[in-house]
């Protein structure tokens, strides 16, 4: 029996309830306004349940194990046994706390769940396709919409990640046993991260990046310790290089890999040149994880039924108020383009919510973090020297290399460097760049300096606890005043 359909009205219709869309209904609900959420998968969407927290949790916890295997020089010798399925079950649990969290504060916060697709119908109104046998669907009439359908890993020809030896990260990271040997191809932040983590699980790791180096967009001297480091962990590399095909010989797979073209060394579309036996690789492993890169979800949504236009690669263009180009229509998150970063999607739904409400609110990218979660870390805010030097600033640089930290050095994790750019004649804080341990968490205090506007001065008089990583932040401030303490000044 189908359940008929009913029609429903509500103030705001966000569709899908990642960090995104969830941050959106649950502030467009603390401010007073009628809000119904439509999910089809899971609460918490692609970063919380397949994303940042499960690699997260899985960095976490092979970082323990290889620190644990090569601390002979504090002392310490041992050989952890890893059970991946016992670790994979660890980090289920802390996924589920989460999702189960997001749902708890949604409801309390008014916020009405529907499970279903959501479709548009015209630009006042949406159809929802509950899931499951007989459910049926309803309609949905809203004053505004939010847009949070985010993103999805990019495929490339004949690699079908139906196909058990071909992975995403969402399938590498359920994996319940350590494949022996893992092609990765791809050396964007999701390869690196993942091809860290295997690599510290046992696994014999090969990259293969059509690129001529890994994280494109990076300064050469953040990705300079992370190459360093995968090097040291026994990752193989192959730059300039593009996987065609692959096919199983016996056991395992052999995945080949031709030439990469000039379009790709300048960061655009991938051309394979004529394959030459000489030039292909043929890389025999156990499984195949492709990363190169996530695309805009909006083609399941029949945009075209409420006017709502997209760019040629799908993605839904915003302004500053995360306004589409119809009006009451919003779009946040991944499916709003780049940079594809939870935190930013957070601030667009709470911006488009607030917008709702008739409040005054704007995204300012100006201190906006993006993170690598590599080992080191890389952390990046605000301007590079480059682009301050290009915006009509006079930028005066700071930097403090780990090995003067005597924190650093106390964790047996000295490679690295903090790195602050600022307008010399005023000393405000424009940018900085960080690569270290826990540099996700120092880059924080340097967005909140670009954001209130705050000098050089007032970073390096703030007085910093002492043994910490968080001394190389005022040292580096320090630096480019020219009166760092544990380093030579410039």
């Amino acid at each position: 029996m189908v359940v008929g359909d009913v029609t429903t009205g509500t103030d705001v219709l966000v569709i899908g309830a990642g960090p995104a869309g969830y941050v959106a209904a649950i502030r467009a609900g603390q401010l007073d306004l009628d809000v119904t959420l439509v999910e089809k998968d899971a609460y918490g969407g692609t970063c919380l349940n397949h994303g940042c927290i499960p690699s997260k949790a899985m960095i976490t916890a092979t970082d323990v194990a290889h620190e644990a295997r090569h601390a002979e020089e504090m002392g310490i010798h041992a050989d952890p046994a890893i059970d991946l399925s016992g670790m994979v079950s660890w980090k289920d649990g802390v996924v589920d706390q989460l999702t189960s969290g997001v749902e708890k504060l949604c409801k309390a916060n008014g916020v009405n769940l529907l499970e279903g697709t959501a479709v548009f119908a015209d630009e006042h109104t949406a159809r929802i396709s509950h899931s499951g046998e007989g459910q049926g669907s309803e309609t949905i009439e809203f004053e505004h919409a939010i847009v949070a359908t985010g993103s999805r890993p990019i495929p490339i020809p004949d690699f079908s990640f139906d196909d058990e030896p071909i992975l995403n990260s969402r399938q590498a990271l359920a994996l319940d046993s350590v494949p022996d040997s893992l092609a990765v191809v791809g050396a964007g932040y999701i390869g690196m991260e993942l091809a860290s983590v295997f690599a510290k699980l046992g696994t014999e790791v090969t990259v293969v990046e059509a690129l001529d180096a890994i994280l494109p967009g990076y300064d050469d001297d953040l990705k300079r310790p992370v190459k360093q480091r995968a090097n040291d962990l026994g990752i193989d590399f192959h730059f300039g290089y593009a996987a065609t095909e692959w096919y199983e010989p016996g056991d395992g797979i052999r995945v080949i890999a031709e030439p990469a073209g000039d379009a790709a060394a300048d960061g655009g579309e991938v051309q394979v040149e004529e394959p030459d036996e000489d030039d292909r690789l043929e890389l025999d492993v156990e499984k195949a994880l492709i990363a190169v890169g996530r695309a805009p979800v909006s083609d399941t949504l029949e945009l075209e039924a409420a006017g709502v236009e997209t760019d040629e690669n799908g993605v839904i263009e915003t302004d500053s108020r995360a306004r589409t180009n119809v009006d009451h229509i919003f779009a946040v998150g991944d499916v709003a383009g780049e940079p594809m970063l939870a935190h930013k999607g957070s601030a667009e739904g709470q911006v488009a919510a607030e917008v709702i409400a008739g409040e005054p609110a704007a995204l300012d990218h100006q201190a906006m973090p993006a993170v690598v979660f590599t080992d080191p870390e890389i952390a990046t805010v605000g301007m590079t020297e480059t682009e301050a030097d290009e915006a009509g600033f006079d930028p005066v640089v700071g930097e403090f290399p780990l090995r003067a930290s005597g924190r650093a050095l106390t964790m047996g994790d000295s490679d690295g460097f903090v790195k602050i750019v600022a307008e010399e004649s005023d000393g405000y804080v424009l940018g900085a760049s960080i690569v270290a341990p826990e540099a996700s968490e120092l880059i924080a205090e340097l967005g909140l300096a670009i954001e209130l506007g705050a000098t050089l001065e007032d970073v390096a008089s703030t007085v910093h606890a002492h043994p910490t990583l968080s001394e190389s932040v005022m040292e580096a401030a320090e630096n480019a005043l020219g009166q760092a303490i544990h380093t030579l000044n410039r």
